[in-house]
């Protein structure tokens, strides 16, 4: 008989084994909420809601970053109340002044407002995607915004203003140039995060009673590509270009994205941040100076990666900012004209996880704002560019100078050229320069690849083989023919599944190299349910066979009797 247990058995995990999860919180908790008055300012009700009222909109989409969805609800209702106020007060004064009669009644129909809980890409970008599954007619966008320009929506921006002890500021600001050479003749363009924009001028002009005289405030502007980014620098009568921009400084008020930080890096002297903090108590805050030399190497190395890389994936990380298919199509020519091959992805939120399912990419190019196309981190398996730093990649080593000069906007892409006439839009004309084309590709393509110059891995030193893989697609390769216009004495169409091809060349699909299929081919253990490509001595695969049916309590299999 065994012996009775004297304690319990214990059945739940020791607490040095529970797992944690290291993901940091999307929303930050917030110490104070802001009461009804501070709402109506930050979020700026009476504006937002005249503005509404002027436009004639009735389907209102508001958009939160995820640190305001806190506020989202009280914003909504303030928002409400603030729109039947002005509508029955507008509506009074035209009953008085004899335009109709609606005693106090809204005729039109009611303002319908709309909370977008989640956006489809980054909260910087303005998500026509969410509004338009609510037939939104404007978006309220709050918060940080690349104001980059819309492809469909018109926009309110409300930048939630912050405060800001101007005092603490100028305190840190003589410090940090009391020190200087020039001293309070030192030439700097006061700039800020749109939050703390609106405290530019006060800071200026209390510079400009210190005795500061080389100081110059900037405006917003909807215009990314400026020199300034979305910046305007009021002068006072200077003629300043790009280049006598170098010798001013920029004092920035609040942490830059990244973006800004290597975009200014080539066009001024230096950048110094002042950080700000929600303890407005703080007086001794420390100045940064900003150093985007070890960034700008770290991103040279990433694009060297994408030299002898055959297969470049076109990433999208926005589906609303305008020009961004004429972009696209732009990266296809460049990436085609450089001899690799290019697939277009769309993803939603860029994270690593899901681009590692990719592995047939050997890197990403991402087409988004000018903030959002800069995607920073060490888990990607693959190198992730931007536009301007592709068209660097896809030049010939002995050509590729880089200036230091970085640009997170995808306008310096060369625009799509359409050359086509009239005769080779003709289908028959075009099937016959391809086959003449074919003719000679095959001929001289052995010679092309053998007068071609090797290309080496910048990195590692080794020889790559195929860097360039659609520069020799068509050596051997059957063209893709109209069905309709095949000849009879032709022997066989071109196939619509993958070919083998010969050894050393890459697989094709309807005629056209495909590195993705070769990597099918080559690099996958997996290939499916039988294979395109059966190897000497492979079993082709077997007929489908009836598996298990039936239900749990009874299965049946195949033709075998039902099993209880």
């Amino acid at each position: 008989m065994s012996p009775q247990p004297i304690v319990a058995p214990v059945l739940s995990t020791p607490d040095t084994h529970i797992f944690e999860d290291p993901t940091v919180p999307v929303i930050p908790t917030r110490s104070s909420r802001l009461n009804d008055a501070e709402i109506h300012e930050v979020y700026e009700i009476e504006r937002t809601a005249r503005e509404i009222i002027l436009g004639g909109w009735k389907r209102v989409a508001l958009q939160f970053p995820d640190g305001m969805l806190v506020d989202a609800p009280r914003v909504f209702e303030a928002l409400n109340v603030e729109i039947e106020n002005v509508q029955k007060k507008s509506y009074n004064e035209a009953g008085e002044n004899g335009e109709g009669s609606t005693n106090g009644k809204v005729e039109e129909p009611r303002t319908r407002l709309y909370i977008l809980a989640d956006t489809s890409y980054g909260s910087c970008c303005v998500d026509e995607i969410a509004a338009e599954h609510v037939d939104a007619q404007v978006v309220v966008h709050y918060g940080l915004a690349c104001l980059s320009p819309t492809a469909r929506l018109p926009v309110i921006y409300v930048f939630t203003t912050r405060p800001l002890e101007i005092q603490n500021v100028v305190q840190a600001f003589e410090e940090s140039f009391g020190q200087e050479e020039e001293g309070k003749d030192a030439k700097v363009v006061v700039m800020a995060d749109l939050t703390y924009q609106e405290h530019v001028n006060t800071l200026v002009d209390t510079l400009h009673e210190k005795g500061w005289k080389n100081i110059r405030a900037t405006e917003v502007i909807h215009n990314p590509t400026a020199s300034i980014p979305n910046r305007k620098i009021l002068w006072q009568g200077e003629d300043v270009d790009e280049e006598g921009l170098k010798d001013w400084r920029i004092w920035h008020i609040s942490d830059p994205p990244s973006a800004l930080l290597l975009t200014l890096s080539s066009r001024i002297k230096e950048l110094l941040i002042y950080p700000t903090s929600n303890d407005s108590k703080m007086t001794n805050t420390q100045v940064v100076r900003s150093n985007t030399s070890a960034t700008l190497r770290r991103r040279y190395a990433l694009l060297t990666r994408l030299t002898t890389t055959p297969i470049i994936g076109i990433l999208i990380n926005t589906l609303s900012v305008a020009n961004y298919l004429s972009s696209i199509t732009s990266l296809q020519a460049l990436i085609s004209a450089a001899g690799k091959k290019s697939y277009t992805f769309v993803v939603g939120k860029v994270n690593a996880a899901k681009m590692a399912n990719f592995g047939e990419i050997g890197g990403w190019v991402v087409i988004g704002c000018w903030e959002s196309s800069l995607v920073e981190g060490g888990d990607f398996y693959a190198p992730v560019v931007t536009p301007f730093e592709l068209s660097l990649a896809l030049q010939a080593d002995g050509e590729r100078i880089w200036s230091g000069e970085w640009r997170g906007d995808f306008d310096s892409l060369p625009a799509p050229t359409t050359t086509s006439t009239k005769e080779e839009d003709n289908l028959e004309v075009k099937e016959v320069k391809e086959r003449e084309r074919m003719e000679i590709s095959t001929e001289d393509s052995d010679d092309e690849e053998e007068s071609a110059p090797p290309e080496f891995d910048l990195r590692t030193g080794r020889y790559v083989s195929h860097s360039r893989p659609m520069r020799s697609q068509f050596s051997g390769a059957m063209p893709t023919i109209n069905s309709n216009t095949v000849n009879q004495a032709d022997p066989t169409p071109a196939s619509q599944s993958l070919a083998r091809r010969a050894k050393l060349d890459i697989a094709s699909v309807n005629g056209a190299a495909s590195p993705g299929a070769e990597y099918l081919r080559t690099q996958r253990t997996w290939t499916g349910l039988g294979s395109d490509f059966l190897e000497e001595g492979q079993q082709e695969a077997g007929t489908i066979e009836e598996g298990r049916g039936g239900v749990a309590r009874g299965y049946r299999v195949g033709g075998e009797g039902e099993r209880t």
